[in-house]
């Protein structure tokens, strides 16, 4: 872990950058960039309440079944306790999910975890508001 102490608003502007940067990989189809940003057992769970793996989730962006056209935040939300940091986000998505293309109006729920080079994402909750 790094040695730099954190205050709860370092904390909050890390995790934002990090969402920020897990959304624009997501519309540029990076799945390295996205994946540096996830920790190894990342798993998101859809609207559908499918669990997804990282693994998975990161090959279906990759081989196109899964892309993301655009994504316009509506409100951020990071909160930071001493016992968990998550981030919620409020999203317009834009995007093609397994052949099926629309716009929908996600809340994603993201706990987040510190690691040895910063924060990552350790599970996505997606639902619709």
């Amino acid at each position: 872990m790094p040695s730099t102490p954190h205050t709860p608003l370092d904390v909050v502007e890390e995790i934002t950058r990090d969402f920020l940067a897990q959304r624009e990989a997501m519309v540029d189809a990076d799945v390295s960039r996205l994946g540096s940003l996830l920790t190894e057992d990342f798993t998101l769970t859809h609207m559908t309440g499918y669990q997804q793996s990282r693994a998975e989730w990161l090959d279906d962006i990759a081989t196109g079944q899964m892309t993301y056209h655009s994504i316009r935040n509506v409100d951020i939300t990071p909160v930071v306790t001493a016992a968990s940091v998550t981030l919620t986000a409020r999203c317009h998505t834009h995007a093609t999910i397994w052949g099926t293309e629309g716009t929908w109006p996600l809340q994603l729920r993201i706990d987040f975890v510190r690691t040895s080079v910063g924060w990552a994402a350790k599970r996505t909750v997606a639902s619709t508001w």
